[in-house]
């Protein structure tokens, strides 16, 4: 049993920068791939970052060069740095860690809204 809160989200104008962080508590493993989805109304759920046990990462063409994922093992942290925000940035962010066995664990969403 996982549970993930994040944190960080909020209100800035285009241009501007985010960091958000989510923390895991429960049963953790020791081996987990962490990231951050966002889903817009209507929209399916896409993976904007992903980072594995190694620091091993990935993005979406649309973030990449301006969001930088990152992880703290000894807090059980995963973080976000989104610069250069867009209004098309707008939306609820996820974390997300998924067990060795495929399984999902998902936070609450924190709210990003980028004004223009």
């Amino acid at each position: 049993q996982v549970q993930l809160v994040e944190s960080g989200g909020g209100l800035v104008q285009a241009g501007g920068s985010l960091r958000l962080s989510c923390v895991a508590s429960g049963s953790i493993f020791s081996i987990n791939t962490m990231g951050w989805y966002r889903q817009a109304p209507g929209k399916q759920r896409e993976l904007v970052a992903g980072i594995t046990s190694y620091g091993i990462t990935s993005y979406a063409d649309s973030v990449k060069g301006r969001f930088t994922i990152s992880r703290d093992n000894a807090k059980n942290t995963v973080y976000l740095q989104m610069n250069s925000l867009k209004p098309e940035d707008t939306t609820v962010y996820y974390c997300n860690l998924r067990t060795p066995g495929g399984f999902d664990y998902w936070g609450q969403g924190t709210q990003v809204t980028v004004s223009s």
